[in-house]
């Protein structure tokens, strides 16, 4: 993960662009007549199968998860992911999501620390959305409509419909076209080289190609269910007029390049005309929708881990002082706390940040979804000053929500807290992990509670299990094998090292043939890609 220091130059940026629409249009023109078939029956993937749509959406996760923009912000991942899975609910109550795709495909939100306002689908059931975008929409149904909308894309098998039976390999020639773009990025030096930001270039190629290859049927579609999906999901309709507001405004002005979202999904009169018809005609759709204050907060936040710079963080300080700061909501000026306390912490003037800490803490009192954000917040400065003892009022050891737990286990071992007081927050994540085996953060935080615990083989396959979380099997191979040496040595009876625990074992080896079946058969469906 980079610096605040190291964002992007307005040069990078325009390389960036440049080497991505290189990209799109050298893929344009791989499948011409792809761009120009007649849209497939609805719902019919056409000769990709299910399994090929992930296994190309993995080889493209692969890459996501390794870019340095990629974060996984607890906070930020948690309000997308309750969004994601409302709108999953609604579209397998509305029947728009097989049983079949649901089982199958990963459903992964994946967060890219980019300041431009863009979401794309991509194969198998991931969404990348850059946190310019959580920064610019004005409230969660706004946010719901894209999400909605990207999600139509995949229940709806866009991706796959626009990839017909022309070609079994094309897929393969996508993937294997993005990936050499990134090699000959990375190969460049100066971190990039003139690509910029690499790995996302790559990707975001994809989806621009795949979003641009849809058909005008293809995005009316999207618009249609992805509506259906949200509202029924409980959102407001007037969210997807205000988005759509936006996107209209911004195209007006012909795109200054922080709307990527027009490039891969441009807007027509016809698609504007529609969704404002049934917005209006959805009941209870006249009133705007107001700022509420942990939405605003989510928003600073991401405004402020989307790569912003030292110039930018005073600015935000500064505005916690101004004079206009009186003038705002509630709402606006909890979210205007929140950027300042979070620029100053980012600026290590801790003093400062516990200053605004404790206006947020007082502004909020009375909301209890936006307290807890300010709670969360208090804590994570202190640990960022590294004082933690200063931070225990502000931490809940016994709460089974994902940013508490994993704060948790950052002050526990930061405080150097003994075993038993570490217990209940490591049991908290095992019973994470063992809901959600893919949640590689949690699974390198259970790994840091390991052994800060003396416990180093539990440690070490916790890290495996994060490698394979992020589809790096090679990594996590090297990390069971690592285990099963550790194992060993244990069993051996080493000195300095603590007994072995034969179940953890039995369970390092099973899961070390399971990922050496998982590689093997990774390497066989690469031997379709082209180098």
């Amino acid at each position: 993960m980079t610096s605040p220091s190291s964002s992007s130059s307005p040069s990078r940026c325009r390389s960036f662009l440049a080497a991505l629409l290189i990209v799109a249009q050298v893929l344009m023109l791989l499948l011409p007549s792809v761009a120009r078939a007649q849209l497939p029956g609805m719902g019919d993937g056409g000769e990709m199968t299910i399994s090929a749509e992930r296994q190309l959406g993995d080889r493209i996760g692969r890459e996501l998860y390794r870019d340095n923009a990629y974060t996984d912000d607890p906070v930020l991942q948690e309000y997308v992911t309750a969004i994601f899975r409302k709108l999953m609910a609604a579209a397998r109550t509305r029947g728009e999501l097989s049983p079949e795709m649901e089982e199958r495909f990963a459903w992964r939100v994946v967060l890219m620390r980019e300041r431009e306002i863009n979401a794309f689908a991509l194969p198998g059931g991931y969404m990348g959305i850059n946190l310019g975008l959580i920064a610019a929409v004005g409230s969660r149904d706004e946010l719901a409509t894209v999400m909605g909308h990207e999600l139509s894309h995949v229940t709806q098998r866009h991706i796959a419909r626009m990839l017909d039976k022309q070609s079994r390999q094309t897929p393969w020639m996508l993937a294997g076209m993005i990936l050499g773009a990134i090699a000959a990025s990375r190969a460049g030096g100066r971190s990039g080289g003139d690509l910029g930001q690499a790995m996302i270039m790559g990707t975001q190629a994809y989806a621009m190609n795949s979003q641009l290859g849809f058909s005008r049927d293809m995005e009316r579609e999207a618009d249609r269910v992805g509506f259906g999906v949200m509202t029924q999901a409980g959102y407001a309709p007037q969210g997807a007029a205000a988005m759509f507001e936006k996107l209209q405004y911004a195209s007006r002005l012909n795109d200054n390049g922080s709307y990527p979202y027009l490039r891969s999904h441009p807007l027509t009169s016809e698609r504007i005309a529609d969704m404002q018809a049934r917005s209006q005609q959805t009941p209870g759709s006249a009133a705007a929708l107001p700022l509420v204050m942990d939405h605003a907060m989510v928003s600073a936040r991401a405004r402020v881990l989307a790569r912003a710079g030292v110039d930018q963080f005073r600015l935000w300080v500064n505005a916690a002082s101004d004079s206009d700061f009186d003038k705002g909501s509630a709402a606006q000026q909890a979210g205007t706390l929140y950027a300042a306390a979070m620029s100053a912490s980012q600026l290590r003037e801790f003093d400062s940040a516990r200053a605004l800490a404790a206006r947020l803490v007082t502004r909020t009192n009375g909301d209890a979804s936006a307290a807890r954000l300010a709670r969360l917040l208090s804590a994570e400065i202190e640990l960022a000053a590294g004082t933690p003892a200063r931070a225990t009022p502000w931490i809940d050891v016994k709460s089974k929500d994902r940013p508490e737990q994993i704060q948790a286990a950052q002050w526990a071992v930061a405080s150097r807290q003994t075993a038993a007081q570490m217990a209940p927050i490591v049991q908290g994540l095992r019973d994470r992990v063992a809901r959600d085996a893919g949640d590689a953060t949690a699974w390198r935080t259970l790994s840091s509670l390991y052994g800060a615990q003396n416990e180093p083989l539990r440690a070490i396959r916790a890290e495996a299990e994060a490698n394979v979380a992020m589809l790096d099997y090679p990594a996590a191979r090297d990390r069971f094998k690592a285990a099963q040496d550790l194992a060993r040595q244990m069993a051996e009876g080493k000195p300095g090292l603590p007994p072995l625990d034969h179940y953890e074992a039995s369970i390092i080896d099973a899961r070390a043939r399971e990922i050496d079946a998982q590689l093997r058969q990774q390497m066989l469906d690469e031997r379709d890609l082209p180098r």
